[in-house]
């Protein structure tokens, strides 16, 4: 059996695993479904159609799986999915998804949310990422593997943010941010790629030079976007063992919908 605190109210059509932890004065709605070895922390309201999994722990006052903040919302069944190992402290809200778009609201795994972390309706969320506390984003906003949100940054509707990128405390994006690109400021302005997190996750010195070289054709040549484009299909013939890298550029210009900070 699930350890339920007697204060905690957790609905018999509710699906808990049975080594799942609820803590005083939570609220576990019907149609939530929480997997092996997650901790739910006291005063956490989790509801609507909420898919939780694995090792998660959720901190004291947040609010997971609420109906969007969208006034075109009908109440229609839409989801979020949380995957496994996940960090979500203090005061976090996870909204559902709207049938404006795929219908669900999706977190990875491995990921750390701070406090304060908001992430509105039919968000995409990688894994391996840290949101430090107040990031803000609004709906349908995608952020890639790796990449980190700084402090009270906060993200315009429809904005992309690539793998391994970088965003600065207090930036507001209303563009996309390329793959491995640190950026910052108000406006936002992209500063290098993030050579030290690479590292960190070990990427060789090679691989390194050739993801600078890239920035340098997107922000430093003076070519145009389609130029730097092509730049790069270039550079990914010339150097097939690193090539992967260049292309997850490349295909991210290709797809930014709102263009690049840049």
């Amino acid at each position: 059996m699930a350890i339920i605190h007697p204060t905690a109210l957790v609905d018999s059509k509710a699906s808990l695993d049975s080594d799942v932890e609820v803590g005083p004065y939570s609220i576990i709605g019907p149609d939530v479904v929480i997997g092996a070895g997650s901790r739910i922390g006291p005063h956490v309201v989790i509801e609507g159609l909420t898919t939780i999994g694995k090792d998660n722990r959720f901190f004291q006052f947040s609010s997971i799986g609420a109906a969007p903040q969208d006034k075109k919302y009908q109440d229609e069944p839409t989801r979020l999915e949380i995957g496994d190992r996940n960090t979500i402290r203090e005061f976090c809200t996870f909204n559902r998804g709207t049938v404006q778009d795929g219908g669900v609201t999706r977190v990875g795994n491995d990921n750390w949310m701070m406090a304060y972390v908001h992430l509105a309706h039919d968000c995409q969320i990688g894994n391996h990422t840290i949101f430090a506390n107040n990031a803000q984003l609004a709906g349908h906003v995608q952020v890639g593997d790796w990449a980190i949100m700084g402090g009270f940054s906060n993200v315009h509707q429809f904005c992309k943010i690539g793998a391994h990128a970088m965003v600065g405390m207090s930036t507001s994006l209303t563009q996309d941010v390329p793959p491995f690109v640190i950026l910052s400021g108000n406006p936002a302005a992209a500063h290098g790629i993030n050579t030290e997190g690479l590292k960190r996750r070990g990427f060789s010195r090679e691989a390194i030079a050739m993801i600078r070289h890239a920035y340098k054709l997107i922000y430093k040549s003076g070519l145009t976007l389609d130029q730097a484009k092509l730049a790069l299909a270039e550079e990914e013939q010339n150097d097939p063992v690193h090539a992967p890298h260049v292309q997850l550029m490349r295909e991210f210009l290709q797809n930014a919908s709102r263009g690049i900070v840049r």
